[in-house]
């Protein structure tokens, strides 16, 4: 497929306000976003482009049942890219998360898609400066740049539509050559 696939992770609905914010700017480049629980791994790889959102949760935790969700997430849907080829395929990954109420897991879950899919050949754009942030620690980090787009919907809304704009830019010449 020659567009953007947008997939999300949420508990609250925040990451999945963002997807569709992105897909709204992205216009005809994307496709409506879709929660990762209700998709499959054929529908999901179709797409050589793709954007993919994840609120962290507790101590550092993908969303998913096991953190209270009633229906299945990212949690239920990493194990089912073990044996897929993933080359050929670019990501983009962006995290929701609360730098000061869990400053040790902040957007935790941006590494952990991210290594998951890169592991199995996936290119990885949409790295992101630390700068601007305040944790201590996170698993998403590789020296001073996030893994993806780090947002903090809690402490720093007023920044959030400024970052996206400027990742968008960062990425769309990757996941669109």
């Amino acid at each position: 497929m020659g567009k953007i696939g947008i997939f999300f992770g949420t508990d609250t609905g925040r990451t999945r306000l963002i997807a569709k914010q992105m897909a709204k700017k992205l216009g005809d480049a994307a496709e409506a976003p879709v929660n990762i629980g209700r998709t499959t791994l054929t529908e999901f790889l179709a797409y050589d482009a793709l954007i993919l959102g994840s609120s962290t949760l507790g101590d550092g935790e993908l969303p998913g049942y096991s953190t209270g969700l009633s229906q299945p997430s990212w949690e239920e849907f990493l194990p089912l890219v073990v044996d897929a080829d993933l080359s050929g395929k670019t990501i983009a990954v962006y995290g929701l998360g609360d730098q000061k109420k869990y400053p040790n897991e902040f957007v935790d879950a941006i590494g952990i898609i991210h290594d998951a899919l890169v592991i199995r050949g996936a290119h990885a754009a949409g790295y992101w400066p630390t700068s601007g942030y305040e944790f201590d620690h996170s698993e998403a980090v590789d020296g001073d740049h996030f893994l993806g787009l780090a947002l903090d919907q809690i402490n720093q809304p007023l920044l959030t539509e400024e970052r996206v704009d400027a990742w968008l830019a960062q990425i769309k010449p990757e996941l669109l050559p």
